[in-house]
């Protein structure tokens, strides 16, 4: 038996798997993309973002 496709439900295409179809499978990637999967992390002390903007010293 094969998994539901995991934006829809619908059966899952062999050519498209594990989604249901195409248009499913962009919609995932757009999620992806959009940050729509993304994880809370823990806070960011303003400590730890010094230095990130400058430039590295290459010499």
């Amino acid at each position: 038996m094969t998994q539901p496709c995991p934006i829809c439900a619908a059966p899952a295409h062999p050519d498209h798997a594990p989604f249901c179809s195409r248009g499913c499978k962009d919609r995932d990637l757009l999620r992806w993309l959009g940050e729509g999967y993304r994880l809370p992390g823990r806070p960011i002390d303003d400590e730890m973002l010094e230095g990130l903007d400058k430039p590295r010293d290459t010499a």
